[in-house]
C-alpha cells in the first residue's frame, strides 16, 4: 500500500498518510508535529430569500470592486452550464486570481467560474453529480436568472448575494461525503488561489481543534485575511450533544437555518368539497378526474402486521389493489413503495416543518388532517381526491429557526456563543445539476435546472453572499470585521421564534444592508486566538506549530487575568452554575467604522434575575478607525437554562448590538 497519499505545502505545511499505530504513535511525539488524527467523513449540510432580507436587486452596490471578489466554494462540485454561472455582463478574470481551471473532463470555466480543482480519486472532472455545489454557489454568487423556477413553482429571478462575483470550485466531497485528507486539499489550494471567502456547507461531528481539518483550514484562512463561513448542522431535532453544532471554532463564521416568509404547501382536494392543507413540493399537474383513496391497512398482503400495513412498509402493498388510487400512509418517505405498486400518488403521515420535492403526486399531512381524510374515507361510500400542484403562500411569522438546525451552546468553548446568526434555510429555489433526480429517488428520472431545498448548506451559501457583499463595500475589512457587522446588525429574534434562544439562531437574522454600515465593529486579532487556546490547555510548542509563528508564548499568560470570555467576540456568553449568584466581567473594544466623529451612548436590555452594568455608558470617538474599550458587568442568579440579555451602543445613526447569554449547564445533559 502506498504509504503517502497527499502532501499540503501551499498554505500550511500537512500530509495524509497510510500509517500503523506505531507510525502514528512516533510521528505524533515528534517536536514538529503539531497532531496526527485519522481521517474523518464530513457530510454536506434563491428567488425570494434575498428579498425578504430586504437586500432587493436595487440594493447599493459597488461593482468594479464586487467583480473582482472571489468566492470559493469547497463542496462536491459545481455544473458549469447553468444559467447561474453565466458570465454574461462580467468582465476579465481579476488579476489578483493565482488560481487554475483543472476541471477535468468536459468542464469548462468562463469569466463566472474561473477556477476549479477536484481531489476525490473516484470522479473525473468537477462536475456535480448530487446538484449540493451547485445550490451552495449559486446562492451565494449566482448571476441573474429570470423567471426561474421548479416547474412553475416559486418563480421569480434567481440571484446569489454577489451577482458579480467570481466563483471557485473546490471538489472535496464525493459520493460517501468529504474525506479529511481531501478537504485540507481544498482549504491549502483555496487559501493559495486567493479567494476572498470561503463556503463551506458541510460538517461533523465535534472534534478538538488541532484535529478537526474545518477548523485548522479555516485558521490557516483567516491569518491570509479570508473568512470561512459554515453550516452550523442539520441535527437540531435530535438531543443532547448529537444535537449540537460542530462549527465551533471562533474564527468560523457559523450558521443556523430559518424560514422566509414564503411557503409552499400541497393541498389534498376530497370529493366532499373540502381542502386540506399539506406540506410537500408536488410538481404534477392534477388530471381533471379524482382518484379512490386507499389505506395501507385496506391494501396490504397477509405477510404483514396491521402496524406494518397502515404504515406501508416495505412489501406490504398488494399493487393490485393499490394501481391508479391515492394511497394513504400513517408514516412518512414511503414515495417508493407507492410507486412500486403503482399508486397515482400518495398521502403521508408526517410532521414536517418543511416541502420537499416528491416524486409522485403527494402531500405530506399531519396526524390530525390523516385522521380527517380517514373519517371521511370510512364514512363515504365512493371517497376520492386529488392532490394539487404546489402553490406559495405567505408566512406572516417569520423568521423562525428550523427544527433541523444543529444549535448551541459551544461544547467545546462554553464562552464562544455559536451559532453566529441564522440566514434563510427552507425551501430555497438554487441551481441544479441535471444529472441528479430532484427528489433524489432513483425512479424519479425528471431532469431540472432549479430545485427547491433546505437546509443549514441552504443558510451557509446566504451568509457568505452577504460577507461578500460586505467586502464590496469595505475590501480591506478583516474577516473578524466582517463577521461583526453581520453579527451586530443583525436582526434580533424573540425568544418564541426558537425555543433555544441564541443558541438556535445566534445574534439574529442577518441584515446585509445593514452590515454595510454597522458603525462599530468588534475586531479579534490572532493573538486572541492565541491566548484563547493557551487557556484551554494547549501548550507553547503546539500553538506556535498550528500558527506557524515561534513568538507565541502561553507562559506570558500566567500573570494576566484574561480568560475566554474576554475574547473581542462580537457576543458575550458565560456557563454558570445553577441558583448560586455570580458576577461575570466581559472586556470589549469596538473600532469606529462609522462617523469620523460620533457619540454612542449603551442601552441594556436585560430580563428579571440579571444586571447589567456597562463602563463607560459613553464612547466619544473623534476620527475613523479609532478604538474604544469598556466593559460589561453581569451579576444575579439563574433558576432556568438560559437568560438572554443585550447591549446596544447606539448614536442616531447606528445600533450595534450585542447578545449577552449566560446559561446553565443542563439537568444530566451535555
Amino acid at each position: 500500500m502506498k504509504s503517502l497519499v497527499r502532501s499540503y505545502t501551499r498554505s500550511f505545511n500537512a500530509f495524509a498518510a497510510n500509517l500503523t499505530d506505531r507510525e502514528q504513535k512516533k510521528l505524533a511525539s515528534h517536536d514538529d508535529v503539531v497532531s496526527v488524527f485519522a481521517s474523518t467523513t464530513f457530510q454536506r449540510q434563491t428567488t425570494r430569500s434575498w428579498d425578504f432580507m430586504g437586500f432587493h436587486q436595487n440594493v447599493r452596490r459597488n461593482p468594479a470592486v464586487e467583480s473582482n471578489i472571489i468566492v470559493g466554494v469547497i463542496d462536491d462540485g459545481i455544473w458549469p452550464e447553468s444559467e447561474s454561472f453565466s458570465d454574461r455582463g462580467i468582465g476579465p478574470v481579476p488579476k489578483k486570481w493565482k488560481g487554475a481551471c483543472n476541471g477535468g473532463e468536459d468542464f469548462t470555466c468562463n469569466n463566472k467560474i474561473i477556477g476549479a480543482r477536484w481531489y476525490t480519486p473516484l470522479d473525473a472532472s468537477v462536475k456535480d453529480g448530487s446538484g449540493h455545489g451547485t445550490i451552495c454557489a449559486s446562492i451565494a454568487a449566482g448571476n441573474y436568472v429570470e423567471n426561474a423556477s421548479f416547474y412553475g413553482i416559486a418563480q421569480g429571478t434567481a440571484r446569489g448575494g454577489v451577482p458579480a462575483a467570481r466563483i471557485a470550485a473546490y471538489k472535496a466531497c464525493g459520493a460517501f461525503g468529504c474525506e479529511s485528507v481531501n478537504l485540507l486539499s481544498a482549504f491549502n489550494d483555496a487559501i493559495a488561489d486567493g479567494v476572498d471567502i470561503i463556503s463551506l456547507s458541510l460538517g461533523g461531528g465535534i472534534l478538538d481543534i488541532k484535529d478537526d481539518v474545518v477548523a485548522i483550514g479555516a485558521l490557516h484562512a483567516m491569518q491570509k485575511g479570508i473568512l470561512t463561513v459554515n453550516a452550523g448542522g442539520n441535527s437540531g431535532h435530535g438531543s443532547g450533544r448529537k444535537s449540537r453544532t460542530a462549527s465551533v471554532a471562533p474564527w468560523l463564521f457559523s450558521v443556523a437555518a430559518s424560514t422566509t416568509d414564503r411557503r409552499i404547501v400541497t393541498k389534498v382536494a376530497l370529493g366532499n368539497g373540502a381542502t386540506i392543507i399539506g406540506k410537500g413540493v408536488n410538481s404534477f399537474k392534477p388530471d381533471s378526474k379524482k382518484f379512490t383513496l386507499i389505506h395501507g391497512e385496506n391494501a396490504t398482503s397477509s405477510t404483514c402486521t396491521e402496524k406494518e400495513a397502515k404504515s406501508c412498509e416495505d412489501g406490504c402493498l398488494n399493487s393490485r389493489l393499490v394501481k391508479g388510487k391515492i394511497l394513504i400512509c400513517e408514516d412518512a418517505h414511503r414515495q417508493r413503495e407507492a410507486m412500486d405498486a403503482g399508486a397515482y400518488g400518495i398521502i403521508e403521515m408526517a410532521d414536517d416543518e418543511f416541502s420537499s420535492v416528491t416524486a409522485l403526486p403527494a402531500s405530506d399531512l399531519s396526524p390530525e388532517n390523516i385522521r380527517e381524510i380517514q373519517d371521511y374515507a370510512k364514512n363515504t361510500k365512493m371517497a376520492v381526491a386529488n392532490i394539487l400542484t404546489s402553490e406559495s403562500t405567505k408566512q406572516s411569522d417569520a423568521p423562525i429557526v428550523a427544527r433541523f438546525s444543529s444549535r448551541g451552546p459551544n461544547l467545546l468553548i462554553p464562552e464562544i456563543m455559536k451559532p453566529d446568526v441564522t440566514a434563510p434555510g427552507v425551501e430555497i429555489l438554487a441551481a441544479y445539476s441535471p444529472k441528479e433526480s430532484p427528489s433524489n429517488y432513483h425512479f424519479d428520472h425528471r431532469s431540472v435546472k432549479y430545485t427547491i431545498v433546505s437546509g443549514t448548506s441552504m443558510s451557509c451559501p446566504h451568509v457568505a453572499g452577504a460577507a461578500a457583499y460586505v467586502k464590496s463595500m469595505h475590501p480591506n475589512w478583516s474577516p473578524s470585521a466582517i463577521k461583526s457587522a453581520l453579527m451586530t446588525t443583525a436582526i434580533p429574534m424573540a425568544s418564541a421564534k426558537g425555543k433555544h434562544t441564541e443558541f438556535s439562531y445566534g445574534a439574529g437574522h442577518i441584515n446585509p444592508v445593514k452590515a454595510a454600515n454597522p458603525g462599530l465593529v468588534y475586531e479579534t486579532i490572532e493573538e486572541e486566538y492565541v491566548k484563547l487556546l493557551c487557556y484551554k490547555g494547549y501548550s507553547t510548542p503546539t500553538i506556535r506549530k498550528l500558527f506557524g509563528n515561534k513568538r507565541s508564548n502561553c507562559s506570558r499568560l500566567k500573570h494576566h487575568k484574561w480568560s475566554p470570555k474576554d475574547l473581542n467576540y462580537p457576543a458575550m456568553a458565560s456557563l454558570v452554575r445553577r441558583n448560586e449568584s455570580f458576577t461575570v466581567i466581559f472586556s470589549r473594544t469596538v473600532t469606529n467604522v462609522g462617523g469620523a466623529i460620533s457619540t454612542y451612548r449603551a442601552n441594556i436590555s436585560a430580563p428579571s434575575g440579571l444586571k447589567v452594568i456597562v463602563q463607560p455608558q459613553e464612547l466619544s470617538l473623534k476620527k475613523w478607525n479609532e478604538k474604544k474599550s469598556f466593559i460589561v458587568k453581569v451579576g444575579g442568579k439563574v433558576a432556568i437554562r438560559v437568560l438572554s440579555a443585550s447591549l446596544e451602543w447606539i448614536d442616531g445613526n447606528h445600533n450595534v448590538r450585542s447578545p449577552i447569554v449566560i446559561y446553565t449547564k443542563s439537568p444530566n445533559k451535555s
